[in-house]
């Protein structure tokens, strides 16, 4: 029996984020960091801040919707690609997208040595994304709200919220990353199958 790609990068990501908790030098090593990419090519840094978390609750809801989202995510995908063209398209939009997330904070920061992030939320948000789009009639939530709203809508008021955040600054959150992983997984469905972009257009103005 194979192990899907989502339960290895959740087992992966899980026991590196608790080993980080108790290990400062592992963060230190795997954060994102700007500056250092720049200055000392640690292009590695763009990729390991993906497996670490700054607590429990940024872990645990990070792992939470890259769970329920991504299994439906990488049933659909499998479903239409084949295992090995599923499991590849899946691991390009998380991948891809953590990477992807990556390029506003190095834009803005890359003289800022005091910059830090991490996390998987960038990749994250490529994956949810690229579900909205995939299948936007999805119903959605989030923890403070009571019930779901289709995926058409939860799409661009998440995307609007973000950047309203992002432009008020001053919430620890990198906002900016979430964007950018979101573009990517918007992008990476309309390069690969116009025809969800489409749909979703159709379904957004009627």
């Amino acid at each position: 029996m194979s192990i899907s790609l989502l339960t290895i990068i959740l087992t992966a990501t899980i026991i590196a984020s608790l080993n980080g908790f108790s290990n400062r030098s592992l963060i230190e090593r795997w954060v994102y960091v700007p500056y250092e990419v720049k200055h000392h090519h640690a292009y590695e840094r763009m990729f390991t801040h993906m497996l670490i978390h700054a607590d429990v609750m940024h872990l645990a809801f990070n792992m939470m919707s890259l769970y329920f989202l991504g299994s439906y995510l990488e049933y659909q995908l499998v479903s239409s690609y084949g295992s090995a063209g599923g499991e590849f398209h899946f691991a390009i939009l998380y991948l891809g997208g953590g990477l992807f997330s990556t390029i506003i904070p190095y834009i803005r920061n890359q003289d800022n040595p005091s910059y830090r992030a991490l996390g998987a939320s960038g990749a994250v948000s490529s994956i949810i994304f690229a579900t909205i789009i995939w299948e936007p009639t999805l119903p959605l939530s989030i923890m403070f709200l009571p019930f779901a709203i289709p995926a058409y809508i939860f799409g661009p008021l998440y995307l609007a919220f973000e950047y309203w955040a992002d432009r008020r600054g001053g919430t620890g959150i990198a906002h900016d990353a979430h964007i950018g992983g979101a573009l990517f997984g918007i992008i990476y469905v309309l390069i690969t199958n116009i025809d969800k972009g489409k749909f979703f257009l159709q379904l957004l103005f009627g």
